[in-house]
């Protein structure tokens, strides 16, 4: 979907606050699959967390992810998502030990320009949905350095400024008002 974009990378690196921009700016914006799970397990009392069960919450992320790419095609326009499928697909893998899923990513495609967040050590912080410290973050972020381009993505790092800043590097890079479509692949 060329209006389906992913803005991924290291857990910290401030893509919530992107996609907060983002939605204020007028664009759809689809929440990270994780957190709404973590803080739906938190709730619920439920072990599908990435501390308890890594591959458990894994699945549940690979779903959500997939429903969330089906309910964004009721949206016009430009979409954003806070991480996706591919992520969702590389935590599995990395949980279970078994090959990445690339049949599964390749069948619910995003737009082929994927922003990644690097790390960034000075804004990172811990919470009660992000529990993991920032070497087990940057090891996500090198996972997910090599599988979008070996699924053909191309990745554009975000430079590390204020959020104003960030995303309009962003649209800039796209060629994205909030009243424009994508342009043909």
């Amino acid at each position: 979907m060329d209006r389906f974009v992913v803005i991924s990378g290291c857990s910290g690196g401030g893509k919530s606050t992107l996609l907060a921009e983002l939605a204020r700016r007028g664009f759809a914006t689809v929440e990270e699959p994780g957190r709404r799970i973590v803080a739906e397990e938190l709730r619920a009392g439920g072990t599908d967390l990435p501390w308890v069960d890594l591959a458990g919450f894994a699945r549940r992320a690979v779903s959500l992810a997939q429903q969330d790419q089906v309910a964004a095609q009721n949206r016009s326009g430009w979409v954003f998502f806070d991480r996706g499928l591919v992520d969702a697909a590389a935590a599995l893998a990395f949980a279970t030990g078994a090959p990445f899923d690339a049949a599964l990513c390749n069948a619910h495609c995003y737009h082929r320009q994927v922003f990644l967040t690097p790390p960034w050590p000075e804004i990172y912080a811990g919470d009660d949905a992000r529990r993991h410290d920032l070497a087990a973050a940057t090891a996500e972020y090198e996972r997910l350095l090599t599988a979008y381009p070996a699924l053909g993505y191309e990745i554009t790092l975000l430079p590390k400024l204020a959020v104003e800043a960030r995303a309009d590097f962003l649209l800039a890079t796209l060629g994205a008002t909030a009243d424009s479509d994508p342009p043909p692949p």
